[in-house]
């Protein structure tokens, strides 16, 4: 008898059912062997954004560069949905439709619209979202009602005197919080819309950028407080180093790799991301809508 993976819900262990363990096993970001086999693609609707990250600089124009944040255009809902059409048209392994940017997609409505509109046309896909979580409370029944079941939070401290060292500020029902009490609000409403995502049975990541000198040492404090809730996955990125960061030198992929040795004894390590572009399309590390575009060009 097949040993299902468990979930920590209300300090119980609950067993992953086999529609969850589908929604796993076919989204190349939540399973290394499916990323092998399935693609998955960001739907580019979502510019604005709700919090500035000390590492973060939105570009919507560069072609040229692969790093989250980036797109070569922003689609309105419709024009996501024909380049749904088109994709699935070519390209039958994609599985998974996702919104992951430019901005925060929580922040856009037009998220939730394009997400409603994919939904209802390809109910076998796998909707997914990538969030800092700080409207997750907020927004988590919108997710649930038009069919998001894998969602990926990005969490780079469960310290705010840590958090307040990585963001600069976050606006939050139309105020704007800066330092130690903007770093509290982001956390509080990260931990709880985590613990209401799983709740409703959605199979969550949680990315964590590895910054040195800053939460490098931190980072297994998160592994333990996102297993402890039932996270199913932890993607421990390198900084990227700009903006405010720019001056901080990443981690060596040799020191990554010795940090997810660690943290694997805690919680499930993904080792295969490829830090997309809010547009990508394909599979992890063969994206093609480059390609889509020049076919465009050309016609």
């Amino acid at each position: 008898m097949e040993q299902y993976p468990t979930a920590i819900v209300a300090d119980r262990e609950v067993p992953f059912d086999p529609e969850q363990l589908r929604r796993i096993r076919e989204h190349p970001c939540f399973s290394e062997k499916a990323c092998h086999a399935f693609g998955r693609m960001h739907l580019p609707v979502a510019p604005k954004c709700n919090i500035q990250c000390k590492y973060c600089i939105r570009d919507f124009d560069c072609v040229n560069e692969s790093r989250p944040g980036v797109t070569s255009r922003v689609l309105t809902p419709q024009e996501a949905l024909e380049r749904v059409d088109e994709v699935l048209s070519k390209y039958h392994y994609i599985k998974v439709v996702a919104v992951a940017g430019p901005g925060e997609p929580l922040a856009n409505e037009e998220t939730f619209e394009t997400l409603r509109l994919v939904g209802e046309k390809y109910p076998h896909l796998i909707l997914c979202i990538s969030t800092n979580g700080l409207l997750l409370p907020d927004r988590i029944e919108d997710l649930d009602r038009i069919g998001v079941t894998n969602i990926t939070v990005t969490l780079n401290a469960v310290d705010p005197t840590i958090g307040e060292q990585i963001y600069d500020y976050v606006i939050y029902k139309g105020e704007r919080y800066e330092g130690l009490e903007a770093a509290k609000i982001l956390l509080d409403n990260q931990l709880k819309g985590i613990e209401e995502a799983v709740r409703r049975k959605k199979i969550v990541k949680v990315n964590t950028v590895l910054i040195p000198g800053i939460n490098d040492k931190h980072v297994f404090d998160i592994a333990r407080k996102i297993k402890s809730m039932g996270v199913f996955i932890h993607n421990v990125m390198p900084l990227i180093p700009q903006y405010k960061f720019a001056h901080i030198k990443p981690p060596t992929p040799e020191e990554k790799r010795a940090i997810q040795d660690e943290l694997s004894k805690i919680i499930k390590q993904m080792r295969h991301c490829r830090q997309c572009r809010s547009d990508a399309i394909g599979r992890l590390g063969c994206d093609i809508q480059q390609e889509l575009e020049k076919g465009k060009k050309k016609s």
